[in-house]
């Protein structure tokens, strides 16, 4: 697999003077000629990975390589100072209101590195920037790079749209890794939550009854949370793991901390878990007379892929001899489904090893750092670029992926934050 050269499709209802063969053209010139920049990069990322909020070098490594392409970069959200955004204006009077948003991530798992191919998800997303650099004088508005960290922990996604960062974006693109070819996947809703509770020490031979058990407390959490289990739906998801549970086993804990995850594929339902999660710390708080705090580290919501867009993407990939599953079951969560609620967007999965490899392994660490899989982000990248042009020239496609957007389920819209 190869990024090769033309291309030959049929486009919708071009405008007057447009030339999307050469356009297409241009651009895997573009990204052919950055090739080993690109793959540079990757590698350099899978050498030295950084986990979420902490991504100093690979935001200085993107940021680098965009505004060498002509980017104008900056650190737009002071919270969240990993991330990156790079503007960029075509020089076309052709539709000059589109805007497209090309996004990239780049942190890394705690222990493990890049198990889940971010290093190639910041390949591609800057190889789109790139590519669509080279032909600005072929479209009007604006092409925004997002390097977007955090994903694995934090939905950095969500701060940077709080922050403005997709107002009025037309449409945005990002591709993952995997171990299956798919247009899409069923992302799974999510919040991130910390549990401390506070009691009191004592002596626990001398005085045992003169504490108040933090530990305990946090004890009954999980077995609540066990019990529960049987009257979840299949598809939700609830784990966690204890960091802290004091300090001797003769001392009566005073604090004990733990991380927990929720996920689920319906936003009603995921509503209703996280009020159910909270009434069974409060409930553990209670039989042990102790204190609870629940702090939200972020949350993640369904992923709702535009077809309009997929359908695009899964034609120029096509071109590749790559062929799109319609989507890809999982079980995991990404905070693409946050921006996906905000603006119409894909997501596609590109496989990089061979099917059965489970993402966040080691397995699927090494294949992220192998040639097969720097050619599938090299081919993600074409792809990527040519469907933001799509949508910058092309007025119906924005409209119809607009329509179909607004058609979509939005139960999420009637979600009732918690917190």
């Amino acid at each position: 697999m190869s990024v090769k050269e033309g291309v030959s499709m049929q486009e919708p209802s071009s405008p007057a003077g447009a030339q999307p063969h050469s356009a297409y053209e241009r651009i895997a010139q573009a990204i052919r000629e950055h090739r080993d920049e690109l793959i540079g990069l990757a590698r350099q990322l899978h050498r030295d990975p950084e986990v979420s909020f902490q991504e100093e070098r690979a935001a200085e490594q993107v940021s680098r390589l965009v505004e060498a392409a002509g980017y104008r970069v900056d650190r737009p959200v002071p919270e969240l100072p990993t991330a990156v955004r790079g503007t960029l204006c075509g020089a076309s009077e052709v539709s000059p209101e589109a805007i497209v948003a090309v996004l990239a991530e780049y942190d890394a798992l705690k222990g493990l590195g890049h198990g889940c191919g971010h290093n190639l998800m910041a390949m591609a997303g800057v190889g789109a920037a790139i590519g669509l650099a080279a032909i600005r004088d072929l479209y009007g508005g604006e092409v925004r790079f997002l390097g977007t960290p955090a994903e694995e922990r934090g939905a950095g996604k969500q701060v940077m749209i709080e922050h403005g960062l997709f107002d009025g974006v037309d449409a945005a693109v990002l591709f993952h890794p995997a171990d299956t070819n798919s247009v899409g996947g069923p992302a799974l809703a999510l919040e991130e939550l910390t549990v401390t509770f506070r009691g009191a020490p004592a002596h626990a031979s001398a005085s045992p009854w003169a504490g108040r058990n933090a530990l305990d407390a946090m004890i009954q959490l999980f077995t609540s949370i066990g019990l529960w289990r049987q009257q979840l739906t299949p598809d939700s998801r609830v784990h966690g793991v204890i960091d802290y549970g004091g300090d001797a086993p003769n001392i009566i804990p005073e604090r004990a901390d733990a991380t927990f995850m929720l996920r689920s594929a319906d936003d009603a339902q995921f509503a209703i878990m996280q009020r159910r999660f909270r009434a069974i710390a409060d409930s553990a708080a209670a039989a042990h007379d102790c204190g609870v705090e629940i702090t939200s580290m972020g949350y993640s919501l369904t992923m709702k892929n535009n077809g309009i867009l997929g359908e695009r993407f899964r034609e120029h990939i096509s071109d590749y001899g790559i062929l799109l599953q319609e989507t890809k079951g999982s079980a995991g969560s990404t905070d693409m489904g946050n921006v996906s609620h905000k603006v119409p967007s894909i997501h596609p999965y590109l496989a990089i090893c061979e099917n059965g490899t489970p993402a966040h392994t080691v397995e699927f660490r090494d294949a992220a750092a192998t040639e097969r899989a720097h050619e599938v982000a090299l081919t993600a990248a074409v792809s990527l670029a040519r469907t933001a042009y799509d949508v910058m020239v092309y007025p119906r496609l924005r409209a119809e992926s607009w329509k179909e957007f607004s058609r979509a389920s939005l139960r999420a819209k009637n979600l009732r934050m918690p917190w």
